[in-house]
């Protein structure tokens, strides 16, 4: 046997799921700490396009957790970034970038793709709310990413429904507005049922907001096994399915 790029994956799932993989057409929406290793994982198990979907650039206070950040890229849009960085090791990869933060309004723009699977790894509520309920409108299956910030505990990901999450202050707002939206159906999310500290440092006094001027802590350990944990569930979710 040849050895490619997607040898161990193919020893591992077999032919015929490394193709669906290699078809299929995934929509990452927020390309940050878990977003980026979501990506990463996607692309390094053969799935043949990716579609980026991300208004930030790279900051400095992004190097101790997202894996497109060094200190070259700083200033530069995240979308791009990963792409490059994805081309460096899978050459046959589609990446489609849209550098744009996410809201309802971008449905017609985005959604005008096949997608067969979507994963949130927003960080605003009003529009993981907005992609969820365009999931559901297209029908395309997805997986969202709840608050990763403020946690040391990688081990304490779970993979569940959001109606099931615990101690996770932004599952509990999302539980609230889907209940008030009257989104039906399950939801299925990346949580984790470690307790986060209560991040209270001023960084930034002329903040216009409480994230601003109190930015939440983070680790590299807790986003990246949420990134790893929703790239592994689109994967075995597409390869046991069959193809729409």
């Amino acid at each position: 046997m040849m050895e490619t790029e997607n040898q161990r994956t193919l020893l591992l799932m077999g032919e015929e799921s490394l193709e669906r993989l290699k078809q299929a057409c995934v929509m990452v929406v927020g390309i940050g700490g878990v977003g980026s290793y979501c990506a990463e994982a996607l692309a390094r198990c053969g799935v043949g396009t990716l579609i980026l979907v991300d208004g930030d650039c790279i900051s400095p206070s992004n190097l101790n957790r997202q894996i497109h950040a060094t200190y070259e890229t700083i200033g530069q849009p995240k979308t791009e970034v990963m792409k490059q960085r994805i081309l460096s090791y899978q050459k046959n990869c589609m990446v489609d970038c849209h550098h744009l933060f996410y809201d309802k309004t971008k449905n017609e723009q985005l959604f005008t793709h096949l997608i067969d699977m979507v994963v949130d790894a927003i960080d605003t509520i009003s529009s993981k709310l907005d992609l969820i309920e365009a999931c559901k409108e297209y029908n395309v299956p997805f997986i969202s990413s709840m608050g990763m910030a403020n946690r040391m505990n990688p081990s304490a990901i779970t993979i569940t429904d959001l109606m099931k999450t615990s101690y996770d202050p932004l599952a509990k707002v999302m539980r609230h507005e889907v209940r008030k939206r009257g989104i039906k159906g399950k939801i299925p999310v990346v949580a984790s049922f470690e307790h986060p500290i209560i991040q209270h440092i001023v960084v930034n006094e002329q903040g216009k907001t409480r994230k601003e001027k109190m930015p939440p802590a983070s680790s590299p350990f807790v986003p990246a096994a949420a990134g790893l944990a929703c790239a592994s569930y689109v994967v075995q979710t597409m390869t046991k399915e069959k193809q729409r």
